[in-house]
């Protein structure tokens, strides 16, 4: 925007202003806020005079000390930032710390919270498809074996003998009552 008499008006009295805050006396006036050497691109000096004392110009350290302390309503006033208006000598404000809207600790145990969460889950699918594989491999064995037993015999499938629990002859087994023993 343009800096005109009005801009040069508002920068004295927001000067002013600071120097009243800062002092906690009404004796600062626009009138004792002198602008020097102002150019095209916004660059001046500025000087406070004190016209209640017998001294022309306040100390540099009360003007700096004022400006820092009301940094925030004169960048507000012309609607600024300490990026864009800069005292010279006169360090920045640090804006506060940014507050997040949850708390840090709050985060790190959501976070370590769903890792072990995670890990639980991984731990009970894998268990789960590690117990079906198993099944399946003994139920591959079980019909593995089942088709090993039949076996054929002049292209009649016979059953293999169970060595463990033994055979019996159905043949056999029903003549022996019928035939008197030898």
């Amino acid at each position: 925007y343009v800096w005109d008499a009005n801009e040069e008006y508002l920068f004295k009295a927001m000067v002013a202003f600071a120097m009243r805050r800062y002092s906690s006396k009404s004796t600062t006036q626009i009138s004792n806020v002198l602008l020097c050497n102002v150019t095209d691109r916004v660059s001046f000096w500025f000087v406070v005079t004190d016209s209640s004392k017998n001294v022309t110009t306040v100390p540099g350290s009360e003007v700096e000390a004022a400006i820092r302390m009301n940094r925030n309503r004169i960048n507000n006033a012309f609607l600024l930032s300490d990026k864009t208006l800069q005292f010279l000598k006169i360090t920045s404000t640090l804006s506060p710390p940014v507050e997040p809207s949850t708390p840090v600790w709050l985060i790190v145990f959501g976070v370590v919270l769903c890792l072990i969460v995670a890990g639980i889950v991984f731990l009970v699918v894998s268990g789960i498809q590690k117990h079906k594989k198993k099944n399946k491999e003994s139920t591959d064995r079980e019909n593995l074996e089942e088709k090993v037993e039949v076996t054929l015999e002049n292209g009649i499938p016979c059953e293999a003998l169970d060595l463990k629990a033994g055979h019996i002859n159905g043949v056999f087994a029903a003549d022996d009552e019928r035939f008197t023993s030898l």
